[in-house]
């Protein structure tokens, strides 16, 4: 692999992952995910979701978990905010980033959002306008940009159309989800190295529900990708997107990334201790595969 100068490892976990599990944790139990995260050397990660509780009730008392938060310095706290009234509960909250996200398809967005592709669209410009106004740091999603469970295989110039759109509201990252877990190492490199023509940040967003999740990841990179979301123990998926599987693993990505000679800042040990913490709290064996198998060579007893 080519030197990579810089990338962000986004801890998506105690939003994207756990929003599709059955159980719904309490507030407290979520801050102190996130709190254990930051102390394992994660610098950005998505605590909470400002949507509606009666859609998505596993992401009910995002307020509560902020105002628990002891911020660290040098951190990047995010919430997801899909609306104006959304946005506007995230900044009395007090986070550092808004992401907002919408289906590069029809069916996927008016099922995720009840809206239209352009209103989604003309919502991402009104937040990302507002956050920039605030200060706030801002991320656009383009969710489904590799298949979509309702309409198939997505064209990538349909997607890369939409990423020029977004592009000139100027966010500070554009990134692109692979929501089913159906893209190829080709495609992502094909749109990854298109889209940072546009002179905004890309990102990437990775589901493991075909095990190829980890190959795009790399490729995403490679192509010049600087941002990579990834969920403590493989945790995630959609409730709006049928067989949408968890993301992949940040610990089994940072043990990648730190065998090909990539440094991360993060503590793969401590992040380990975080996924064996919520098998215990989930009652369940999760998705990621580097919790139970172990590091090589192995971690050292203290890290």
């Amino acid at each position: 692999m080519e030197p990579v100068p810089h990338v962000t490892i986004y801890e998506v976990g105690p939003r994207d992952g756990l929003q599709n599990e059955p159980d719904i944790l309490a507030p407290d139990v979520r801050a102190e995910l996130v709190r254990r995260l930051v102390v394992a050397g994660v610098t950005a990660i998505e605590v909470a979701s400002f949507v509606d509780p009666r859609r998505v009730p596993q992401m009910a008392g995002a307020e509560e978990i902020v105002a628990s938060l002891e911020r660290a310095q040098g951190v990047v706290y995010a919430g997801l905010a899909l609306n104006e009234r959304g946005f506007d509960r995230l900044v009395e909250a007090g986070l550092d980033e808004v992401r907002f996200a919408f289906g590069v398809t029809e069916s996927f967005n008016q099922r995720n959002q009840g809206a239209a592709v352009d209103d989604s669209l003309e919502a991402a410009a009104g937040i990302v306008a507002r956050g920039r106004e605030r200060g706030i740091r801002t991320a656009v999603t383009l969710s489904v940009s590799f298949g979509c469970p309702f309409e198939g295989q997505v064209d990538p110039g349909h997607v890369l159309e939409l990423a020029e759109r977004v592009a000139v509201m100027e966010p500070d990252t554009i990134l692109f989800a692979d929501t089913i877990g159906v893209a190829v190492p080709g495609e992502v490199r094909g749109l990854i190295a298109r889209t940072t023509e546009l002179g905004v940040p890309v990102g990437a967003h990775f589901h493991n529900t075909r095990n190829t999740g980890y190959a795009n990841a790399i490729s995403a990179l490679e192509a010049g990708a600087t941002v990579l979301d990834a969920s403590i123990a493989g945790l995630g998926g959609c409730p709006f997107a049928p067989k949408a599987t968890g993301n992949i693993a940040t610990e089994d990505l940072v043990h990648l990334l730190h065998r090909e000679g990539v440094d991360t800042g993060i503590d793969l040990g401590a992040l380990i201790e975080v996924s064996e913490l919520l098998e215990g709290i989930l009652g369940r064996q999760l998705e990621g595969q580097l919790y139970r198998a172990g590091t090589f060579p192995p971690a050292p007893a203290n890290s």
